[in-house]
């Protein structure tokens, strides 16, 4: 399992409450797991006003603190030390290979090569890599090791450190949305070491895109494409209001709107959320030419956007499926009503893969 870790920058130890904070939404996840076995302890997720975090840049701090400590309160968490995440233009993954060495020279030569990879001031961001294959062949026969890079930018670790510090909690781990989607999908479906899966959470402002081969991510991707699209052309083509066009997306009620009229909306927005996956999976293949891709697999808040996954299969010519983050998870312990844990399960996603972590994994 792949799993970056950024654990270092802070203290703490032992369970981690993951918390996810996106820019529609804040979602609380606390796991437990004993003898392989996971049971879910706690959920909760707090709705945040459309101005309070735009495109990933938190715009009221104060709301965001506020909205975590009610999260708290609400779920009843005793827990202190969190896991987050990142994703977006404030985080750059990247495959590098080095030549083989001792694993202990491995960070000073990450930090060397990293500055003709990383597009800002490599003093402006912390590192972090994981080695993916200590020896493998290059193209020219010669030995390498194949490192993944990751790198994020200060500022914004310093701006989500801040929210979760001014809630009375500790920060232990950062990770990347991406590969908490990863580790959520590991712990709850079945792979072939062969298997090539398609992971996408498609959030508010930011679409993931991590293909996992076996248990290993092979390549990511984050697009700046999310279920915001949507409600924003709602409100452009149909002449209503942020409310309105939010909940004509969600499949509410329509009101005074055309329903044919919505749909072809959605349809429009379907079709390029769509584009942007099948050009990312046509990157991937272009550059890896070792098996195809299986499955797609979807999660967060608009996956389950009226027509998208039909779409996307249609197109894509595979397999593709909603997201269970409870699929191997007990969730009975749990006092969230059930049929409401079961129909928010794919905004679940980061959150469970976050609550999954530990400080000082990989």
């Amino acid at each position: 399992m792949l799993n970056l870790d950024f654990g270092s920058l802070f203290g703490g130890k032992g369970q981690l409450l993951g918390l996810d904070i996106g820019s529609s939404a804040i979602k609380l996840v606390q796991m437990k797991e004993s003898k392989g076995r996971y049971s879910l302890q706690k959920f909760g997720m707090q709705i945040l006003e459309p101005e309070v975090i735009v495109d990933g840049t938190v715009m009221d701090a104060g709301r965001v603190v506020s909205a975590i400590k009610e999260l708290i309160r609400e779920s009843n968490v005793k827990l202190k030390n969190v896991a987050m995440s990142i994703s977006g233009h404030s985080v750059i993954v990247k495959k590098i290979n080095l030549p083989p060495m001792p694993e202990d020279e491995v960070e000073g030569q990450v930090k060397l090569a990293a500055e003709q990879y990383i597009p800002f001031d490599i003093n402006e961001v912390n590192l972090d890599f994981h080695i993916l294959n200590a020896i493998e062949q290059s193209e020219d026969g010669q030995p390498q090791m194949s490192v993944l890079l990751v790198a994020a930018k200060k500022d914004k670790v310093n701006e989500l450190t801040e929210l979760v510090k001014g809630a009375g909690l500790t920060p232990a781990v950062l990770d990347v949305d991406a590969f908490a989607i990863e580790n959520m999908y590991d712990i709850n479906y079945r792979m072939g070491p062969d298997e090539i899966t398609t992971l996408v959470n498609l959030g508010a402002s930011v679409m993931n895109v991590n293909i996992v081969k076996g248990g290993t991510s092979v390549f990511t991707r984050d697009i700046s494409v999310g279920g915001n699209r949507y409600t924003e052309a709602i409100q452009r083509e149909l002449g209503v209001p942020y409310d309105e066009a939010e909940a004509a997306k969600k499949g509410g009620r329509h009101g005074a709107l055309d329903a044919d009229s919505v749909n072809s909306v959605i349809e429009s927005v379907n079709a390029e959320v769509s584009s942007e996956i099948a050009r990312s999976i046509d990157y991937f293949k272009s550059t890896y030419t070792d098996g195809e891709i299986e499955r797609i697999i979807m999660c967060g808040g608009c996956a389950k956007v009226t027509g998208l996954v039909q779409q996307l299969s249609d197109r894509m010519g595979v397999k593709v499926e909603i997201a269970n983050p409870f699929n191997q998870v007990e969730t009975a312990s749990c006092d969230f009503d059930q049929g409401s844990l079961a129909d928010l399960a794919p905004v679940a996603a980061v959150g469970v893969g976050l609550a999954l972590r530990t400080v000082g994994d990989k």
